[in-house]
């Protein structure tokens, strides 16, 4: 059954302006809870960073490109104009660049890539696999490294949401491997206590988890490596605080 969630229905204010986290899940996950659909498919970097109560993710389908993609252009150069509604790549894309005008993008893929056009901007940066999913690799010009822009946590991954309990439903399409790293990254983000609304992220390329935090305006970037979740936060945080 089709429902539009607070995401899809403003896509003109930031993230920040239409609610809290998660604003492309609530709606879902309340009819889950009601009882009105038995599973949920979500984007796992649009979901809030813990589960919501009476709620489990019962699979996670294999990832896929978790990369950021730069549309438009093949590389970035001083003073372009780029379209993003994330705090995460804005402050990322500034730290590469300085000089980069970034402005404020939102709607669903092919929106946006007209929009690019439209503006007249210079690149947009958008997922990987949601172009990929499209059939829309053409539109990328670059695909980004983690070390040039980590990824938010989750991205590239389909999870499968459940009522608590229920997980059987859907248990045999989950992948083992992205659990674990999808997990890891989203232990992480939650303890830092940010999401979709703060520079955070954090990616696991299947041996070591790195996390980021930072300022919006890219004036400083703090990384960090290891593989306890927890313990990656609790220095991150300290560092973002000083």
């Amino acid at each position: 059954m089709p429902i539009t969630t607070a995401g899809d229905r403003d896509r003109t204010k930031p993230f920040g302006e239409i609610g809290a986290r998660g604003v492309f899940v609530k709606e879902i996950e309340e009819a889950l809870l009601a009882g009105r659909i038995d599973v949920a498919v979500h984007s796992a970097k649009d979901m809030t960073s813990s589960d919501t109560s009476g709620l489990a993710v019962g699979a996670y389908l294999a990832r896929e490109d978790p990369r950021d993609a730069l549309c438009g252009a093949e590389e970035l150069r001083p003073e372009m104009r780029v379209g993003t509604a994330s705090v995460r790549r804005r402050a990322q894309l500034l730290a590469l660049e300085p000089s980069l005008s970034i402005e404020p993008l939102r709607g669903n893929i092919d929106t946006r890539l007209r929009k690019r056009g439209e503006r007249g901007l210079d690149a947009i940066v958008l997922a990987a696999c949601g172009l990929d999913r499209l059939g829309l690799g053409a539109e990328i010009g670059r695909r980004l490294s983690p070390e040039e822009m980590l990824p938010e946590a989750g991205q590239g991954a389909l999870a499968l949401q459940v009522r608590a309990g229920e997980e059987e439903l859907v248990a045999e399409a989950d992948d083992a491997e992205t659990r674990r790293r999808v997990e890891a990254e989203r232990e992480c983000v939650f303890a830092l206590g940010g999401g979709c609304l703060a520079p955070v992220a954090a990616y696991h390329d299947g041996e070591t988890l790195t996390a980021l935090v930072a300022a919006e305006d890219g004036s400083w970037v703090e990384r960090r490596s290891g593989s306890d979740p927890a313990a990656l936060a609790a220095e991150l945080a300290t560092l973002g605080a000083s």
